[in-house]
């Protein structure tokens, strides 16, 4: 049934099965234990997966996407805490774990999920097609996977957005910039992928600064000029 994957893709298939079945014990079966915590733990339990499977099957590519979107996950911490603190559109509310300034301390690690997955997927369909059909995907994947966890993380009782255009529970002004976070990530790592971490570091804090940049830059257009 799977015959079209090769291993690595099986793996990344089995893994991340692995993960879901993760969420849905730890989030699902009350432990006593606060939401925060229970993200803190998952995401724990993700990064571990990613290092654990590559250095077993020796995929070497998975271990340099995590490292590289890893990068990428703890400069995040400053569009959050500048979006929370300063310009008051986003809230993590008391959820059991420790804050980083506003920002609860799981974000630190969480952003490694869906950039890792958009990451992968992007370069596996660029591989079997194209580095065209790899960028769209990539525009797409972070479309969906953005979309759906803002979405559904109110669910949780995690982060959401107050004082700004919604539809649903999606802030309109972030779509955007959630897409060029993506396509960034993928392009900073498809060009230095072969390259040490002495340029990987810098690329992963130009993609906070675009993601913080582009962020600032829709909010002040459509909840100030759009609709204000």
């Amino acid at each position: 049934m799977l015959n079209f994957l090769t291993k690595i893709e099986k793996d990344a298939l089995f893994t991340h099965l692995v993960f879901v079945f993760s969420c849905v014990l730890i989030i699902l079966i009350p432990f006593g234990i606060e939401i925060g915590v229970k993200l803190f733990i998952l995401v724990i339990i993700y990064n571990l997966l990613i290092l654990i499977v590559s250095i077993w099957q020796d995929h070497k590519s998975w271990l340099n996407i995590w490292l590289f979107v890893f990068l990428i996950s703890i400069f995040q911490i400053w569009p959050d805490w500048v979006l929370s603190a300063e310009v008051n559109v986003l809230v993590f509310p008391e959820d059991g774990l420790f804050k980083i300034g506003t920002v609860s301390g799981y974000m630190a690690g969480l952003w490694v999920i869906p950039l890792f997955l958009i990451v992968f997927i992007g370069q596996r369909l660029q591989e079997r097609y194209s580095k065209r059909i790899g960028y769209l995907s990539v525009v797409l994947m972070s479309l969906l996977i953005f979309g759906l966890s803002e979405q559904l993380m109110w669910m949780l009782q995690s982060w959401y957005a107050q004082n700004v255009v919604l539809i649903g529970h999606i802030a309109l002004y972030i779509i955007i910039p959630e897409i060029i976070l993506g396509l960034s990530s993928y392009y900073f790592y498809d060009t230095l992928k072969e390259r040490n971490y002495w340029y990987k570091l810098p690329a992963a804090f130009i993609v906070m600064v675009l993601y913080l940049g582009s962020a600032i830059f829709f909010y002040f257009l459509i909840e100030r000029v759009l609709f204000p």
